[in-house]
């Protein structure tokens, strides 16, 4: 059971992608729905982040209520061609941004529909006349395209975003502007605007080091576009990852928490224009240039954790390095080979932790439990990472009950259920949590997990070993004096 606030945040991005969608999951709203023109866009400043292979998108608007009555529903637009891509969206008061997120669902106007909405709740009607300041942040992923689509193995990587740059809004806006953060200056094209649209008669973009602006604008109608595109140098891999399986298991007895992840990656980078050369990669080991193949990982872990491992699908991988001491852990990984675009690689990593940092006992109830983990850890790369698909399960011990869950993640779906392992009898409890369209930036927020272990619990697993143990010499005793001879015995005389 999540908290209410919670439920906010995990109910906007969650619904991105459209296959993964169902009606019960969507608002359906009458194919004649248009957002009524209750509010006012006065001020908009839509800032894109281009430094990581994903595009993160912050919206900064000043909103007003134009309507005689207080308001509470703001609709945010989106293509449906580009909404199966969009997560992590979170909306906040820019003013007070400590406070929860707002309420955020998904409504959709027909199945058939071009545009869908995000339907923003505010915790308190707005006032007539009155204002408020959003920050709305999000998502893109595979926002990124590698142009030309083929290079050669040493060549630098040109990759292109297309965007509009009027922010989406179903509100007319009085004035905006968009903001671009690229991670260098080395730009070979950026579509130009004429000064006509410009506010202040300048032509667009402006360029300031690696910061692109286009506008001010004003008077902008709701849905209006605008698209331009921008191709700068990215040489660096664009890892996609299709899925990430996280298992946290947890043993009481062990007083153990045991973590692995399975990560399926893809990378996005453009391809090599010929064949795979061996000695051109080691040549090229000696003087490090930036390449779009992913040679290394960098797993930060829990400071004390122990015994890790990183396999593939052939076996052990042994190119890993473990570091280790008072104040941090690192898990360092290759894989078995360069990862160069439209390359594959899957593997698990794995290791262990003491419990007791992560698991405390409620001082409400004597029965009751705490466990505090990241929802996912995966690697930490100066490039990024994109998750389509998060699985998450956290195996408690066997008996455990009243499970409840909090998190800031994006969720699309929980549930529980039971995990039979090793001597079990009718399984371990196990909470399953999933998210789409993740990113690396979500790998710090955290997972809480309330759950009751009755201390009778604790003892069904020794007994069922010490009753199975019984009922084997029990079985041996009776066999072995059973009686299995042929004909009458003899009486001795």
């Amino acid at each position: 059971m999540r908290l209410p606030t919670l439920a906010v945040v995990a109910l906007a991005s969650l619904v991105s992608a459209a296959s993964n969608l169902t009606d019960q999951s969507r608002n359906i709203l009458p194919s004649t729905f248009k957002p009524a023109q209750h509010f006012r866009n006065v001020n908009l400043v839509r800032n894109i982040n281009l430094e990581k292979s994903y595009a993160r998108e912050t919206i900064n608007v000043v909103v007003e209520n134009v309507d005689a009555q207080p308001q509470a529903e703001y609709f945010l637009p989106f293509e449906q061609s580009s909404l199966g891509r969009i997560g992590g969206l979170e909306v906040r008061d820019k003013k007070d941004p400590e406070k929860a997120g707002f309420l955020v669902d998904i409504v959709e106007v027909d199945p058939y529909d071009s545009t869908e909405y995000y339907k923003i709740t505010f915790p308190t009607a707005l006032p007539s006349k009155e204002q408020i300041t959003l920050s709305i942040t999000y998502n893109a992923l595979s926002a990124l395209s590698p142009v030309p689509a083929q290079i050669g193995q040493t060549d630098k990587q040109y990759v292109r975003h297309t965007f509009s740059v009027y922010a989406p809004s179903a509100y007319t806006t009085s004035k905006q502007k968009t903001k671009l953060k690229l991670p260098g200056v080395d730009v070979p094209d950026a579509t130009v605007l004429p000064a006509e649209l410009n506010a202040d008669g300048k032509e667009d973009p402006q360029k300031q080091g690696t910061s692109y602006t286009y506008g001010p604008y004003n008077d902008i109608p709701a849905g209006s576009t605008q698209e331009v595109s921008v191709r700068y140098d990215f040489t660096k891999p664009l890892i996609h990852a299709k899925l990430l399986e996280r298992d946290i298991e947890v043993s009481h007895w062990g007083n153990n928490i045991a973590l692995e992840e399975r990560h399926w990656f893809t990378n996005r980078a453009a391809t090599l224009k010929n064949h795979f050369s061996r000695v051109t990669y080691q040549q090229s080991a000696y003087y490090n240039p930036p390449t779009s193949a992913l040679k290394e990982m960098r797993f930060p872990l829990t400071v004390g954790s122990m015994d890790p491992y990183f396999v593939d699908e052939i076996g052990n991988v042994s190119t890993s390095r473990f570091r280790s001491n008072v104040r941090e852990a690192n898990l360092e990984l290759k894989p078995r080979y360069p990862i160069f675009g439209g390359w594959n690689y899957s593997y698990k990593v794995g290791w262990n932790n003491d419990l007791k940092g992560f698991l405390r006992r409620a001082k409400s109830a004597g029965d009751q439990y705490v466990l505090k983990v990241p929802f996912f850890e995966g690697p930490k790369q100066a490039e990024g990472v994109e998750y389509a698909r998060v699985v998450t399960r956290v195996i408690l011990p066997e008996g455990a009950k009243n499970v409840h869950f909090e998190t800031s993640v994006p969720l699309i779906s929980n549930s529980t259920g039971l995990h039979p392992t090793f001597m079990d009898t009718i399984g371990r409890t196990t909470l399953t949590l999933t998210a789409i369209n993740m990113v690396d930036e979500f790998r710090e927020r955290d997972l809480v997990v309330t759950y009751d272990y009755p201390f009778a619990a604790r003892f069904r697993k020794p007994l069922v070993i010490f009753g199975g143990l019984l009922a084997v010499f029990a079985v041996s005793w009776v066999v072995g004096n059973l009686d299995v001879s042929i004909g009458r015995k003899q009486k001795s005389t």
